[in-house]
């Protein structure tokens, strides 16, 4: 659900000033003494209500979805952030009620988007200007630069919000590009100064979901091939009208059909082990999953009847023919033992202790016996 931000503007003069215009205009039109208040778990609850006169014309733009600036856009999707007292009816408030406890800002978050705010946007030939002395090694240029343009890095970070980090961290990761394409900008290029650090800004983000929001960790260029993989896949889908093939994404992609098989698969995020099946039983993936190490229920009864059979016709042994059968064919402890081992162990020549073995398999091969292991043959 999306976060939704309520506004309650309080006028307490009758006119304002340009001043109060440029610090607060990219808040809905008041005075000088404003108040946000968020309805959120924990905030106290507030019909919004505004004493403004005619909305000016960035409002009007904002009520019909037309924002311009990157805050505002970040809640382009609540259309109720720009109604007014009579806009809201029964059936809204009950509504908010229900999305109360999954629509709450963090404390960091409201205070950092309160901060940004103070920061005017910057006009075409301030950007040059800025962007000129910052080539000359002015730093106070590039930090204005980069304030102006922080509620851009805001907008894009909320795209990232569902990679499992914070929106908090993702804005700070965004930050840092924004830095970097302050630090590089070039006006003679013929381009906005927020359409150049967009890509910077996005990359910074992409980067640190790739390293931080992995179970397993994939390289960055590994990572930008998924995304690029999954734009082209998105692509084909809408051209073709069905899921795209293999093939058919190599050929774009320009690579093999086994390496793009194989990126679709690093793309798919990992299943723990230790999650439920199901919310109604207590078993896990886990329990599905055969244990090799573990011998199946038909082999085991297999097994001892087989043993069964073999200690049934070893009675027919004398008791030293029976020992040496059983380790020289492992019978006892799985290891076969040579007529060397058996010689020292019944302190018996090599050859006696063939002879032994030899006596014992003939009787065992006696019709009388033999009955007992031909199922074993």
């Amino acid at each position: 659900m999306p976060l939704r931000l309520y506004w309650h503007i309080s006028c307490k003069k009758e006119r304002w000033g340009e001043r109060d215009r440029k610090n607060f205009g990219f808040f809905a039109p008041a005075t000088k003494e404003w108040e946000v208040v968020m309805r959120g778990k924990g905030v106290r609850k507030t019909a919004m209500t505004t004493k403004a006169r005619k909305p000016a014309k960035s409002a009007r733009k904002a009520k019909h979805g037309c924002h311009d600036d990157p805050v505002l856009a970040f809640y382009q999707d609540d259309d109720e952030l720009f109604r007014d007292d009579d806009d809201l009816v029964a059936g809204d408030e009950e509504e908010l009620e229900e999305e109360e406890e999954d629509e709450t800002l963090d404390n960091a978050i409201r205070k950092y988007l309160g901060e940004i705010g103070r920061y005017p946007l910057l006009s075409a030939e301030e950007e040059m200007e800025l962007a000129r002395r910052v080539a000359e090694g002015d730093i106070e240029a590039q930090q204005r630069l980069v304030e102006s343009n922080l509620r851009l890095v805001v907008s894009i970070a909320k795209r990232y919000n569902t990679q499992g980090i914070s929106l908090l961290d993702l804005v700070q990761e965004g930050n840092l590009g924004l830095i970097r394409a302050a630090q590089k900008f070039d006006p003679s290029r013929g381009f906005r100064f927020s359409t150049y650090a967009t890509w910077w800004i996005r990359q910074a983000i992409s980067r640190a979901v790739a390293e931080h929001t992995r179970t397993i960790h994939i390289p960055v260029h590994v990572v930008e091939m998924i995304y690029k993989i999954k734009r082209i896949t998105r692509h084909l889908y809408q051209e073709l009208g069905r899921d795209p093939e293999a093939e058919e994404i190599a050929r774009v992609a320009r690579l093999s059909k086994e390496r793009v098989v194989e990126l679709q698969g690093m793309a798919e995020n990992p299943v723990s082990l230790d999650a439920p099946l199901t919310d109604d039983e207590p078993y896990h993936l886990a329990d599905t999953l055969e244990d090799t190490r573990a011998t199946a229920p038909a082999e085991a009864v297999t097994h001892r009847a087989l043993r069964d059979q073999i200690a049934s016709a070893l009675e027919l042994l004398t008791q030293r023919e029976r020992q040496v059968i059983e380790m020289r064919y492992g019978l006892a402890d799985g290891y076969c033992h040579t007529l060397e081992e058996l010689s020292a162990h019944f302190k018996l020549t090599r050859e006696r202790i063939r002879q032994i073995e030899v006596k014992a398999l003939r009787t065992l091969r006696q019709p009388i016996q033999a009955h007992l292991l031909r199922d074993l043959a």
